[in-house]
């Protein structure tokens, strides 16, 4: 039968500027996550470059040549540096802690040197360019991310080179014409590969600079082995082009070597200078031209400002493991707690001198398909005192009103009005109840015979003002209903439990609660305030200083949404509903009892801000395995599906549930974990930009009810499982049924 939406209810659909500004943040985040992953592409010499080979007549007069070459004309032009003229340069900076501290030696030696830097590094170090610069050091062009030039297209090779005289623009205003190719080493040892590089650079403009001493600094030799190799160069007063590095990793022996180094060419009467000074060229900067200024300093600010939030997430995630960890650890700990403090409770709870008298509310809206098999379960309980049951037809559209009267059970009332939504269906049903124990049941959910005998009995404690009972999943045959009966028995009856003993219950749910009539009153009602009519409820009953406390046998098998779709809204609902109830009962905060600390801190920090930082852990995954070392990544992951398992694994044996069911639990993290943290991205941006959330219906499959429309008086209906391991379902209609034994 087709569904109607409730007249009742009809508000504005929430507007999609939402999705909007959820989509532009994903791409803002996409983008930081790429330009960090570029800028960082930097494995310094520890990576073998590409094998270069090859020969040819340029090449040859390349290799006979000085460490300067220009390829730029017709056939390479290479110059050495001039006798007792060395040319120190350094490469991959600059570097926050290595940079400076080399400037101030060279400084202390009055020596000159040429920096070959790497864009990203100046785009995230501007001042230190800037230094450099200023204390009249030379800049050469070292590429953007340290990209072998060997090994990638030439479209590549133009865009690092031109983002490093950007970024070059920005912080010191100048543009350089010297570069050098990463993995390059001597003029002798060049290839054809580099040839190719050569001349893609020499077409730009650029003067490429090889060395005469390649210290190898990167693999942390000697000082003195680095001395004695650079001092070798120059026994007959000859010019060289020595090669360090100040970035890349440790380099307290470069700055050894080089200190000891300048001392020796002191004293042998060398001139320590930039490369175009000892070759006798003039200077290699030229001023860079304002739009070239404007668009380094934005690639400066969208580098750093990447690197900034990749920082943040990674500060998230651990946040996030922390926080999940932690709630993991205290809550399985205190439902241990909770269950020994269970089989004491039954010797020392107070009792009922006789068994009260029970009203049992069922609110229906288009419940033709489940309201036979829960008002069945209803009657057929085992509580020794009066039950009367009150079905309140909200409107219904299809025969739910109808199929419920024309059961003809005892102690079944019918109560039809025009449709105003649950909470004024229930209010309604309050209104015609005759008794004091109210107890409440939607209608797609059934009852187990001993379920309201548990519900009232801790009701007996007249400081008891509420009791939230255990919902189990009826469905659960498929894997979206095999995923949230592991989140009903994990993410939902394991917090009750903590909840019980910390005195801050946030939700009795709908599906199945008893209620002291007092206390609903003190509370002024169900509300419609919000979406979660049920957590508002006991939100207000728990600030009037009634204790609410979880009964784990009280069981109620419900009927979960089947589709993607339906679970979606249902949970937006959820979600949004909770929202509004935690704004509506913030001033609890600052209340003298401590429910509105606890309760709102944790439904504040582990259903809204955890879960809105939770796509950090995907994304820090994914950014891991393209980016980084995948080991770390899969570890990590490995781990806490583990300690999940392990949670869930107690959680399903305090229940008496088997555990099989924990198969799905490493599939669970790729589809019902990311829907229901984007649910919570969408009900926080609805509530931000204060759109009115509509009523979303769950359209409902008869879990509970045998194939036809509604079962004739008198016929049996499928019933849930008893407690205990000897539980399964049975396939026709899904229903959860006892095993019967033999005869």
């Amino acid at each position: 039968m087709r569904r109607r939406r409730r007249p009742a209810e009809r508000r504005p659909a929430e507007p999609r500027g939402h999705w909007f500004l959820v989509a532009i943040a994903a791409l803002l985040m996409t983008g930081a996550l790429l330009l960090d992953a570029y800028a960082h592409n930097v494995v310094g010499e520890t990576r073998p470059p590409v094998a270069d080979y090859g020969d040819s007549a340029e090449l040859e007069r390349i290799r006979a040549g000085g460490p300067l070459v220009n390829v730029s004309g017709p056939r390479p032009l290479s110059a050495r540096p001039r006798p007792r003229r060395v040319a120190l340069t350094f490469d991959d900076g600059p570097d926050p802690r290595w940079t400076p501290r080399l400037l101030d030696l060279l400084r202390e030696h009055d020596a000159k040197a040429t920096f070959f830097v790497l864009g990203a590094h100046v785009a995230e170090h501007p001042e230190l360019t800037r230094r450099v610069v200023a204390e009249g050091h030379e800049i050469g062009d070292h590429t953007y991310t340290h990209a072998d030039l060997t090994a990638v297209p030439a479209w590549r090779v133009r865009v690092e080179m031109s983002l490093t005289q950007k970024a070059l623009a920005a912080a010191a205003g100048i543009h350089t014409r010297l570069a050098r190719v990463p993995y390059s080493s001597g003029p002798g040892a060049a290839g054809l590969g580099q040839l190719g590089a050569m001349r893609l650079l020499g077409d730009e403009g650029y003067l490429v600079a090889f060395t005469d001493v390649d210290t190898q600094d990167w693999s942390r030799p000697p000082v003195d082995e680095m001395v004695l190799a650079s001092l070798a160069r120059m026994r007959k007063g000859e010019g060289a082009v020595i090669m360090f590095h100040d970035s890349g990793g440790d380099r307290t022996r470069t700055l050894a070597a080089v200190d000891r180094l300048l001392t020796r060419l002191e004293r042998k009467g060398y001139s320590a200078t930039t490369l175009t000074d000892a070759v006798g060229l003039p200077t290699a900067h030229t001023a860079a031209a304002p739009d070239e200024r404007v668009l380094g300093t934005v690639l400066g600010f969208a580098q750093r400002a990447s690197f900034a939030f990749v920082g943040a997430l990674g500060w998230f995630l651990a946040a996030a493991g922390v926080l999940t960890l932690l709630r993991l650890t205290l809550f399985v700990a205190l439902a241990w707690a909770h269950a020994r403090r269970a089989r004491r409770r039954s010797a020392d709870l107070p009792r009922w001198t006789a068994p009260p008298p029970v009203s049992v509310i069922v609110p229906a809206y288009n419940e033709a398909a489940g309201i036979e098999a829960t008002v069945r379960s209803l009657v057929r309980t085992d509580y020794p005192g009066p039950v009367e049951v009150v079905v309140v037809d909200d409107g219904s559209a299809d025969e739910t009103g109808r199929i419920a009267a024309s059961l003809g059970l005892p102690g079944v009332r019918v109560i039809r009005q025009p449709n105003a939504g649950k909470p004024a269906a229930l209010t309604t049903g309050i209104a015609h109840a005759a008794h004091d124990i109210l107890v409440m049941v939607d209608g797609d959910t059934v009852f187990e015979p001993p379920t309201i005998r548990h519900l009232v009995r801790p009701l007996a404690d007249p400081a008891v003002g509420a009791v939230s009972g255990n919902t189990k999943v009826g469905n659960r045959g498929g894997m979206i209903g095999r995923w949230q009966h592991i989140e009903y028995v994990v993410g939902f009856n394991l917090d009750r439990r903590a909840f019980d003993l910390l005195g801050c219950m946030a939700t009795v749910p709908g599906a199945i609660g008893a209620f002291r009539r007092e206390a609903v009153a003190s509370a002024g009602g169900v509300s419609a305030d919000t979406l979660a009519e049920d957590t508002d409820l006991t939100m207000a009953i728990c600030r009037g200083g009634w204790r609410v406390v979880y009964e784990e046998r009280a069981r109620a098998w419900t009927e979960a949404p089947a589709s993607l779709g339906q679970l979606w809204r249902q949970r937006y609902r959820w979600c949004y509903g909770t929202l509004q109830a935690i704004w509506k009962h913030r001033g609890a905060v600052v209340e003298r009892r401590p429910f509105g600390r606890r309760c709102l801190g944790y439904l504040t920090v582990f259903q809204v801000i955890l879960p809105l930082l939770t796509p950090v852990v995907d994304v820090m995954a994914l950014y891991g395995l393209f980016v980084g070392d995948p080991l770390p990544v899969v570890a990590v992951w490995a781990c806490f599906v583990a300690v999940q398992a392990l949670t869930g694994w107690y959680a399903l044996r305090l229940d008496g549930e088997r555990a099989s069911v924990l198969w799905a639990l490493p599939l669970q993290q790729f589809v019902y974990r990311q829907l229901m943290y984007l649910v919570v991205i969408q009900s926080v941006a609805t509530a931000v930009l204060g759109a009115r959330l509509r009523w979303h219906t769950v359209r409902r499959e008869g879990t509970f009810t045998l194939p036809g429309t509604s079962t004739p008086p008198g016929r049996s209906v499928p019933q849930p499982p008893v407690a205990g391991r000897r539980r399964r379902t049975v396939r026709g209609g899904n229903a959860p049924a006892r095993r019967r034994s033999r005869p």
